[in-house]
């Protein structure tokens, strides 16, 4: 019973409700006066966050811009949403040798209209 009640307290934890998605993730973070990017997968998104997983280390509470691309044929052209916040959680997976970085939205995570979406480079 007791074991029950964890898992109540845990969901009535949780502001939003998450959906498993593993799409790619282009991350960017600030370090020192480097700014650094790299290619991630998400594990599950929520309006103000998502779970990635990533070859790179990220330390906590690193502030962190992201964009998740969707690939969606039956639209023709992927669609991308973009957020920022900072990691709240650093997981590394020793066997995998990667990590699970728990990102925390300022605000909640946007579609970038197609009209204004970044290109190349």
């Amino acid at each position: 019973m007791e074991k029950s009640n964890d898992v109540a307290q845990s969901l009535q934890e949780r502001r939003y409700r998450r959906f498993s998605l593993q799409y790619p993730v282009r991350v960017k973070s600030q370090s020192a006066d480097l700014m650094v990017e790299f290619e991630a997968v998400s594990r599950n998104i929520s309006i103000c966050g998502l779970l990635l997983e990533t070859s790179s280390m990220i330390p906590q509470y690193t502030p962190v811009s992201f964009i998740v691309t969707v690939e969606a044929s039956s639209l023709g052209r992927p669609i991308q949403f973009m957020g920022e916040g900072k990691v709240v959680r650093v997981d590394p997976k020793a066997a995998e040798e990667v990590f699970a970085i728990a990102v925390e939205c300022k605000r909640p995570i946007t579609q970038i209209d197609a009209d204004l979406a970044p290109t190349g480079s």
